[in-house]
Parts: structure tokens; sequence; C-alpha cells
């Protein structure tokens, strides 16, 4: 079969798997491995198509493994430690009360990068509820600054598990991800929380009274919160842990030789990761959570990240197929008139993925797959993380109710279909094509290359 051949079939395994027999993402992802594969002659190789998917699998949990699963359990213990409404509080204290929808969007963008969008929404929105209770107003307001911070940097920041996937796929080094990522996704969130505004005044929104559910963590009183600068650190060590060692990498004399070793060593992202999964698991115990909260809280974020990794592995072993198959050949073409064509390109790839199966993370596991072979033959004018990055814009739009996080929102925030689809969908879809345009202008001022 020709590449486009098993590229097509590849996508209607995937597609059809989530969407039509609503199979788990790691079945219908190592099904499709199995299958190009399969579809694949590796000639002058001995290994069976079994090995070359394990293979495939097998590196990519390598490379993502440990990362995903110290951040899984950074952002379980921060939150059950009363960190992440520490805060909250915080935001909302330096922006004024007034502006709480303003530290609703920063709070979301902020606890995006270590935790689930679904959990930092669990968390928030109660908040937005009492801001309603308090003023009457600006309901809708605060739902969307939740959903329009904390999607951005869930779906451009490492360590969560989608732009970890495609930063390894694609060669972007974890500190360039992580910087341009929270460019871009700032400034998309920004135009987010504008049309949330205006929406706002458009279609205002009142909670139903089966909103009462509240986390714990969303209701602590300030006195029993860990100070300030616990609740930052497990979030800032691995940025700045990873950007030193980054920046030490490029430029070795910026470092003491003597502190070079120790640099490269806590800079390493596993291990930057797995200290700052230590400060939380500290912090958790400093607050008097105790052991029994300790174990239960790493038991579940373990699992949680379980399923996690095997997604994300399963969509490196179909990544490492669909390159066997001669994909890199055929999209050697993309990358002509500029290169830069294949950042707009990566970006309607991810979205018709998305619009088609429902998932974010599915549907950049799946782009990133289809963008590697062309991106790693270097035939960019400007770096790969622009391309890396608009495959997380292009996660945005097109959330509808094949979606699960469709239903999260529209049943916590007490929405109906319509409601959602015309206020969060078409917010995520704004934020996904201004992150497209800005990172096509930092792709032309500012090439990385």
């Amino acid at each position: 079969m020709t590449p486009l051949a098993i590229l097509i079939v590849a996508l209607v395994i995937v597609i059809g798997g989530v969407l039509v027999f609503r199979l788990h993402p790691f079945v219908v992802l190592i099904v499709a491995a199995f299958v190009v594969a399969g579809l694949t002659p590796v000639e002058q190789s001995a290994a069976t198509v079994g090995q070359r998917v394990a293979e495939g699998f097998g590196k990519t949990a390598v490379s993502v493994g440990i990362v995903i699963a110290m951040a899984s359990i950074l952002g379980s213990c921060l939150t059950a430690a009363g960190g992440a409404q520490r805060l909250v509080t915080a935001i909302q204290r330096a922006v004024g009360e007034r502006r709480t929808p303003l530290a609703l969007l920063l709070a979301g963008f902020v606890l995006g990068v270590p935790m689930y969008a679904d959990t930092v929404f669990y968390l928030l929105v109660p908040l937005a509820r009492a801001v309603w209770d308090r003023t009457g107003r600006g309901y809708l307001l605060g739902v969307l600054a939740i959903v329009g911070g904390a999607t951005m940097t869930h779906s451009l920041v490492p360590p969560t598990p989608g732009p970890l996937f495609v930063a390894d796929a694609l060669g972007v080094d974890i500190a360039t991800m992580i910087m341009v990522g929270l460019m871009v996704g700032g400034l998309a969130a920004v135009a987010g929380f504008g049309f949330a505004r205006w929406a706002d005044r458009r279609w205002p929104l009142e909670p139903t009274a089966a909103l009462a559910t509240a986390r714990p963590a969303a209701t602590g009183s300030p006195a029993s919160l860990p100070p300030l600068w616990a609740a930052v650190l497990p979030i800032l060590l691995p940025v700045v842990l990873i950007s030193v060692e980054s920046a030490a990498r490029s430029a070795p004399d910026l470092v003491p030789a003597s502190l070079l070793p120790v640099v490269r060593l806590v800079g390493e992202k596993n291990m930057a990761l797995s200290l700052a999964a230590l400060s939380a698991v500290l912090l958790l115990v400093k607050t008097g959570g105790g052991m029994a909260a300790v174990r239960s809280t790493i038991f579940a974020a373990v699992t949680d990240a379980g399923s996690i990794i095997l997604v994300i592995a399963a969509g490196g072993a179909l990544g490492a197929a669909l390159r066997q198959s001669g994909l890199a050949e055929l999209s050697a073409g993309l990358g002509t008139g500029g290169g830069l064509s294949l950042i707009p390109i990566a970006w309607l790839i991810t979205v018709v993925i998305r619009v088609a199966q429902g998932s974010a993370t599915v549907a950049m596991i799946t782009a990133a797959g289809v963008m590697a072979p062309v991106v790693l033959a270097g035939s960019m004018p400007c770096h790969p993380v622009y391309v890396a990055v608009a495959i997380g814009c292009g996660s945005k739009p097109g959330m509808w109710m094949n979606d699960s996080g469709f239903w999260v929102i529209s049943r916590m925030s007490g929405m109906n279909e319509g409601q959602t689809l015309r206020s969060v969908s078409l917010m995520l879809a704004i934020e996904g094509v201004i992150g497209l345009l800005v990172t096509l202008g930092l792709a032309v001022i500012w090439p990385l290359a």
C-alpha cells in the first residue's frame, strides 16, 4: 500500500474506534499501530510487526512515563494540601475582588500546567458560583475564564501529557516548549477572556440549585492553607530547573564548571519533575495530611497517570509505525513555499481529528505522528516548536458533544448543550485561531533557527 493509503487507514481506525465503537484510546491507538506496521513492509529488517510496535511504544514510555507520573502526583498532592487554593486566593488578592474573573483566568492558566484541565475546573467552578452568589452577575464570565485559562496550558505547556508527547515526537526541547507555549497560550487566553466578557453580557447565565457541590480544596479557610511560597514551589521548581539546564547546555559558560554536573543532574526532566513531586508530597505532609492521606493521594494519582501513559505510549507506537510507512517522503512537499506552511497544515490536521473523534489529547497524538516525519527531516526555516504549538492550538476548536470535556463543563456549570456550544466551544475556537496567528507571527519574527 502507498503511504497515503496507510495514513487514511490509520485515521479511519482512530476516528472510528473512538467515535463509533467508544473504545478506550489505548486500544484504538495500539490497534492502529499494529495495522500500520503490518501494512508497511520494512526491508532488510528482521524485526516483526509486534517488535516494531513494541519498540515505538517503549521509546515513548521511556521518554515521558516518569514525567507524566510525577506530574500527576504533583498536581494531586498540591490540591490535597490546599496549595492550589492558596494560589487562587493569592491571585484574587493581587488583582482585587472586583476582578475575580481575571483571577480565575490566571489561576486556571497557572494550575493547568501541573494539573489536568478537568481537575482545575472542578476545583475552581465553585468560586465562579460564589461570585454570582455575592454579586448576582458574572457567572458565565467566571466559568469561561476558568476554561479559557486551564485549557490553553493543558494543550501547550509540559508536563501535561499532550504537549509533552508532541514535544518529544517532534524533537523539541521541553524548556523551549514551555517558553513558547506560555507565550502563545497567554495571548490566546487573553483573547478568550475578551470574548468571555462579551458573551457574559450577551447571554447572562444563572447557576442552577444543583451546583452546590464544592470540592474541599475550594472551601478551605485562609488560615488552614499552606504559605504561598510552599504552594508555588512545586510548580516553579521544574520550570526553573529545566530552563537552567537547557541554558547551561546551549551556553556552558553561563554556569560555573563546578556546578555544571549538578545543574545537569537536577535539570534533567525526569529528575526535575521527581523533585517537584517530592516537594508537593512534603507540602501535603506538612499541612497535616498524614501518611494515610499521602498514600491514598499518591495511589489515585499513579492510577490516573498509568492510563495516560498507556495512551501516550500507544500514540508513540503509532507515530513510529507511520514514520516507517514512508510518510516522510509523502510529506516532503509540505514544507515548500518558505516552509511555514507546515504550521497551518499541522493546525488544520489537528482540528479535523479533534472534530471527528472528540479527544484533544488523541488529536494531538495523532497529528504529531502525521507531522513528525517531515518535521524531523529538518526542512523548516524555523524551530519545530512552532509546529508543536500549532498542534496544541489546533486541539482547541471543535469541542462538541463527542468530547467528554464538553459534558464535564456543561453539567458542572449548569449549562445545556446549546449554551455550552455558543459560549465554551466558540471561545475555544477563538483561542485556537488566535493561537495559530500568534504562532505564525512568532515563527516569522523570532524563528529560533
